[in-house]
């Protein structure tokens, strides 16, 4: 063969590998929900009370129910699962633990139950829009604090566990702003802790801190998460979750908003489509944020669908996740949440319409995200009966390269069917499955768990439980 066309050919083969090597780059990174590779163990999780405490699930007889929702899950660095759900405004929280790798719940003391019949779910001041945090470090008796908040709207609650959840102690008192919405905790340290909420009177994002182990809340960010070159956000916003980088121990808030000034001045509060996601950072352990553009959409587009969400891997980059109401991206920081990565679209079919977003950040670029989805294209709110929802999750490997994979699995059977109000109390439509749920990753095994809102079989308000996922094989983000 002549040497120029042995050369040509050579080019041409390089060329053919490249062009096949991008394409299945691009395949993998847009791998769909059939993927195998991994398997989830599902069942229902326990109620307490009435049912007793240490009560184990999966297991027989009617103990293992409850009717309960809108739930959070973190993991220890021992791999113990802790999970929480809400029973409603006063009527406290319900907790569980799992120290086999998410295999088996069994019940904790109601962190902020203060009174409790045998036929009763007792008072509590909490037991709305619970959250979750667990401590990074172990206290001085050699365990990882628990922390579990709930809202009574007049304040914020926070019940502290510092003996691995056998018993809570609780400040009801923990916002320092009373007349409070949507709260959120993080923990740093041993026995540091932090809330986030919207105060009733401004809609400020106010974000407060404990150094006792939640037993009283002295520090309060100035002016807040929203800082005062973008004070337009105040009125202007949806709040997001609260995370901590244990590393260097910056805060980050997420939240959506409207992108600008103009647009403030050119509706009323809350009237214009909240299109921009933004990340509140602070640098100085909670006492002062700076606001930065994560990303700017279309203005015809709102990602006001409950939850924007915030993880941090344990190399300190940052990720972003929110929902457009058909579909979830994220976007992702290497610098301290001062500049992002343009939008990555994460679900794809089967889950061609996927709502309320959450995530857990692993070892260097890996993170899981959780979502509902349904394979009907459309308004979530006006799905028809026909639609099925199931959790899904997505696995992504190298989130901060373009070498990116993003592996889509089912995690659950059908846990809802028809439309999904995302209008919170407002909501005129089915609001079963509330605003939002949650996944983590054990650090042993790098395996998620996932607690998630299910009303199956009846479809209804009435069947309102709380359910887990446990990831039992494929690859772990740790």
């Amino acid at each position: 063969m002549p040497k120029v066309l042995r050369r040509q050919m050579s080019v041409l083969v390089a060329a053919l590998i490249l062009a096949t090597v991008l394409c299945l780059l691009f395949a993998v990174d847009k791998k769909a929900g059939a993927a195998s590779g991994a398997s989830f163990k599902n069942f229902e999780l326990a109620a307490t009370p009435p049912q007793p405490v240490g009560t184990t699930c999966p297991g027989s007889g009617s103990e293992c129910t409850n009717n309960a929702a809108e739930p959070a899950i973190r993991a220890d660095r021992a791999g113990n699962f802790y999970a929480s759900s809400e029973n409603g405004l006063s009527s406290g929280t319900l907790a569980w633990k799992s120290s086999d790798n998410g295999l088996h719940y069994k019940t904790l003391p109601s962190p902020n139950i203060v009174s409790a019949g045998q036929n009763s779910t007792g008072f509590a001041p909490g037991g709305g829009d619970t959250d979750l945090a667990v401590a990074p470090q172990k206290n001085a008796s050699g365990n990882y604090n628990v922390y579990v908040a709930s809202l009574s709207l007049a304040n914020v609650t926070v019940s502290t566990s510092q003996d691995g959840g056998q018993t809570f102690s609780k400040n009801v008192l923990s916002a320092t702003v009373p007349g409070d919405d949507r709260e959120w905790i993080a923990a740093d340290g041993s026995n540091k802790v932090c809330v986030s909420y919207h105060d009733v009177a401004t809609f400020n994002i106010n974000v407060d801190c404990s150094y006792d182990a939640g037993a009283t809340f002295t520090q309060h960010a100035v002016p807040g998460a929203i800082d005062a070159n973008h004070a337009y956000l105040i009125d202007n916003n949806q709040i997001g979750n609260l995370a901590i980088d244990p590393r260097n121990h910056n805060v980050y808030q997420v939240f959506n908003g409207i992108a600008n000034s103009n647009e403030a001045a050119s509706g009323a509060a809350g009237q214009t489509n909240y299109h921009a996601v933004w990340m509140g950072v602070s640098t100085d352990g909670g006492k002062t944020f700076t606001d930065h553009r994560v990303y700017v959409g279309p203005k015809k587009e709102s990602y006001n669908h409950n939850f924007t969400n915030v993880s941090v891997d344990r190399a300190g980059n940052v990720y972003a996740a929110w929902s457009n109401d058909r579909a979830i991206y994220y976007s992702y920081s290497t610098d301290q949440g001062k500049s992002w990565s343009n939008p990555i679209k994460i679900n794809s079919s089967p889950a061609n319409t996927a709502i309320f977003p959450w995530s857990t950040a692993g070892s260097a670029g890996k993170v899981d995200v959780v979502y509902y989805g349904t394979s009907y294209r459309g308004d979530p709110q006006t799905a028809p009966p026909s639609a099925e929802w199931h959790v899904y999750m997505a696995q992504i490997q190298n989130a901060t390269s373009g070498s990116r994979t993003i592996t889509q699995y089912q995690a659950s059977p059908v846990n809802h069917r028809g439309g999904v109000c995302e209008e919170g109390i407002s909501c005129s439509g089915n609001r079963d499955l509330y605003d939002d749920f949650g996944v983590a990753a054990s650090p042993t095994t790098g395996l998620a768990s996932i607690v998630y809102s299910d009303d199956q079989p009846g479809n209804s308000a009435q069947d309102d439980h709380t359910s887990v996922a446990t990831q039992t094989s494929g690859p772990g983000i740790f």
